[in-house]
């Protein structure tokens, strides 16, 4: 599996790129602020033909470049829960105050909106088949009430034999190395947030690789022993 990661321009938010391999169809996951140009040269040196837009969460990091990534052709995926959110991420309930102003006086430009043309809603434990790939949707809510992680068969081209990893997890902002993703915004819930770590991160394979929202990806093994939040779960 080709798996290509790099951060967007702002929050360093991570934009993945996955594929059956070089020149085939990719899905694309959480394309956020500034990604265009980088994703077109990933692309080209690649040779892939994107298929999809995978969504973890509609906060405004993690969806900014959907509906240019998108045009008129590829859907976005996004759990039912967080679909209102493509209505208007720009609103505030993810940037908080005075954010939205500090990203249009660093990029020169004022931040506009506009919905991708097609939305497919996705649920827990359904299955998206896309780009020669079988990637299992699971509900995980905490950070927002659609957060969602994306499983799949196998690990990225390039991982050493040491991880000791046989599958990959994207956690968007549920799971992250050595902590989870903040709760206090609004459609978040702490309490959501310690099921879903309790019921859907914890149940599974140590031998998971995770691939986080933002910063280093790290495996669930290693998660499961250090850290905080997944200790004395009830």
């Amino acid at each position: 599996m080709l798996t290509v990661t790099f951060p967007a321009a702002a929050f360093g938010t991570n934009c993945y790129v996955v594929a059956p391999g070089p020149g085939e169809e990719c899905v694309i996951v959480d394309p956020g602020i500034g990604v265009e140009e980088t994703l077109r040269e990933v692309l080209a040196e690649h040779r892939l033909r994107p298929a999809a837009v995978l969504l973890t969460h509609g906060h405004v990091d993690h969806v900014y470049s959907v509906t240019p990534v998108c045009g008129g052709e590829l859907a976005a995926y996004i759990h039912s829960e967080d679909r209102y959110r493509l209505v208007d991420p720009l609103g505030g309930s993810s940037l908080g105050p005075g954010l939205l102003g500090m990203l249009e006086q660093q990029f020169g430009t004022q931040a506009t909106w506009r919905e991708p043309e097609r939305v497919v809603e996705v649920h827990d434990a359904e299955r998206v088949s896309v780009a020669g790939l079988e990637l299992d949707v699971v509900h995980a809510p905490g950070h927002t009430e659609g957060s969602v992680m994306f499983a799949l068969d196998g690990v990225p081209v390039g991982v050493p034999d040491e991880a000791q990893v046989d599958r990959t997890l994207i956690t968007g902002d549920v799971l992250f190395a050595g902590s989870i993703g903040r709760t206090d915004l609004p459609g978040g819930s702490h309490e959501a947030m310690m099921r879903s770590l309790r019921d859907a991160v914890a149940p599974r394979a140590d031998s998971s690789l995770v691939l986080p929202g933002h910063g280093p990806a790290t495996t669930l093994g290693r998660e499961k022993a250090t850290n905080p939040y997944l200790q004395d779960i009830a």
